[in-house]
């Protein structure tokens, strides 16, 4: 398609994208602009990053470009560093071939080594769906469309180029991308592409820990959690990631499923309007109710106290769930306070009202008890809403209403004492 047959204009490309593609092209190289930008792009929309992709190996990449590291051992990528941009380019990626010192798929067809480099056409039919085999070449301004992505994004469909279960075997997180890009670009899955998902899910399994955590935040924080979560639970995509919680996510409904879907809906709030969002609330979420559940079991069967028996839970369900996807430590330390903080919300007496607030992850902790409180009501809407009231009250207000809680706790303490026996007047000799 030459200029005059679609919207993309160099305006709207990032001007660090456009220097690279520049010099490779200087250098006599071929280079493009490819995948998710150029598919925004032909949307209206705009890209959260801009991926090159070139004839020049990474180790040419890297001796034009003093800003430029190498990296990935599954595919080999060149990052150029300008700041706080990071423009990846890769080779472009060929047809596998008996080598398998630059190819190699392991017993259940995923792809364990990935660098056998071939042509842009080669190239384009390795790409994942087709609305990402869409090259923007800067030299003629044209798009090159080479799996009529123009098609998939006219019919709002996500459609995997090749054989679907083929091309999920050779990388499961493929089944992901696809949940994702359709809630994010508000599409379907094209039927074949979606039919194979519900056998393979499974596959997610076989993925590093650390890999997956990448994408979970792709897939919950990207202002669509509440929509991809519930397609995600559609095709079974959320017990491979989050095992612990297969007998809830199977469910009809539950107060599990109402308060993740609460706090999704306060995510996507936040993060459509600008503000500041952390992994570690809605890792905290995701698996509180097995904490709970955990410590209740180690109280009734080690006969430990609850507050060993939780503190042991919070451990033991972290392990366990950074065995499929990882948590980083930064975030996992966050979700200890926020789970520590729910014990210790209910104990306002004395100076610990005050202690609490000072807290530096408080309203952190204050949140997730507000959105537990509204989700399951009762006494814990009642502890939520008296910690709305005081956190926000004068200081002389604050000293009435914890007057007030003492003399209500004095006087239910009062009616719950046992009547003491009368005397009796008889004596045993």
């Amino acid at each position: 398609m030459p200029r005059a047959e679609h919207a993309i204009s160099r305006e709207d490309i990032s001007d660090n994208a456009l220097k690279v593609m520049y010099r490779l092209n200087n250098a006599g190289f071929s280079s493009y602009l490819v995948g998710g930008c150029v598919r925004d792009l032909m949307l209206g929309h705009k890209p959260k990053d801009f991926d090159v992709v070139t004839n020049a190996t990474p180790e040419q990449i890297k001796g034009l470009f003093r800003n430029c590291r190498l990296i990935g051992r599954r595919f080999r990528l060149a990052h150029i560093v300008f700041g706080r941009e990071i423009i990846e380019v890769a080779t472009f990626r060929g047809h596998h071939n008996e080598d398998q010192s630059m190819a190699k798929q392991d017993e259940q067809g995923q792809l364990v080594r990935d660098n056998v480099f071939g042509t842009i056409e080669e190239d384009a039919e390795r790409r994942d769906f087709t609305f990402n085999a869409m090259y923007y070449d800067v030299a003629t301004f044209s798009v090159t469309d080479f799996a009529n992505g123009i098609s998939a994004i006219k019919r709002r469909e996500v459609d995997l180029i090749g054989d679907p279960e083929v091309r999920y075997r050779e990388d499961p997180v493929r089944m992901l991308r696809a949940v994702r890009f359709a809630a994010k670009l508000d599409m379907t899955i094209n039927p074949r592409t979606a039919k194979p998902i519900y056998d393979l899910a499974h596959l997610l399994s076989n993925i590093p820990p650390a890999r997956l955590f990448e994408e979970m935040l792709k897939l919950f924080l990207s202002g669509q959690g509440l929509k991809t979560f519930r397609m995600l639970r559609e095709y079974n995509l959320l017990e491979p990631l989050f095992p612990m919680l297969g007998k809830v996510f199977s469910a009809a409904d539950s107060k599990e499923i109402a308060l993740i879907e609460r706090v999704l809906v306060n995510t996507d709030e936040r993060i459509n309007t600008g503000q500041r969002v952390t992994p570690a609330f809605l890792i905290a979420t995701l698996l509180w109710y097995p904490v709970e559940e955990h410590a209740t079991k180690l109280q009734s069967e080690a006969g430990l106290n609850a507050h060993d028996a939780f503190n042991i839970a919070m451990g033991d369900v972290l392990h366990r769930q950074s065995q499929r996807i990882m948590i980083p430590k930064r975030f996992s330390t966050v979700v200890r306070d926020i789970w520590h903080l729910q014990q210790r919300l209910p104990r306002r007496f004395g100076r610990r009202a005050f202690q609490l607030l000072s807290h530096p992850k408080f309203r952190a902790a204050y949140d997730f008890l507000l959105a537990r409180g509204q989700t399951e009501g009762g006494e814990l809407l009642e502890l939520a809403d008296w910690w709305t009231q005081f956190q926000d009250a004068a200081p002389n207000q604050q000293k009435k209403m914890l007057n007030t809680l003492r003399q209500e706790e004095g006087g239910a303490q009062r009616k719950r004492r046992r009547p003491r026996k009368p005397k009796s007047d008889n004596h045993v000799q």
